[in-house]
């Protein structure tokens, strides 16, 4: 990154992106996450900590383990797939993409993981162009 940002800055960006994430460290410890009020995939201020296999549904928790070892061997630097999930007050079916991103020091030491999460739907509905200010 080039230049510095206030904490305040960076607070409100974390906030701002349209998506929501949550970081593990190398250990598989839950660090943080964003947009918690406003989460797709909410969860409880005591994670943090936590092991994030305490996070993931029983049937994917296997997918999610062989991600982070890939990732942790260097084999690995994303991953990313979708579902079709109910979300709202109407319990609407949308698309949600996910995606981890392995994070690097920079000589390419194992930091930990992102997990990103954002619903495209309205994405997908995008059409011809949208200049500017239009």
């Amino acid at each position: 990154m080039i230049g510095k940002l206030p904490e305040a800055v960076l607070e409100s960006i974390i906030e701002t992106i349209p998506l929501e994430f949550s970081v593990i460290d190398e250990s598989e410890k839950v660090l943080a996450w964003n947009k918690h009020e406003t989460r797709i995939f909410k969860r409880p201020k005591e994670v943090v900590g936590r092991d994030v296999r305490k996070c993931h549904p029983k049937n994917s928790l296997h997918k999610v383990e062989t991600i982070i070892k890939e990732m942790k061997e260097g084999t690995r630097e994303k991953a990313r797939f979708w579902i079709d999930i109910l979300i709202g007050p109407e319990n609407q079916k949308q698309k949600v993409m996910i995606e981890y991103y392995a994070l690097r020091s920079k000589d390419g030491k194992y930091l930990g993981c992102l997990e990103s999460s954002q619903n495209i739907s309205e994405i997908q509905s995008l059409e011809g162009e949208k200049r500017l200010l239009d």
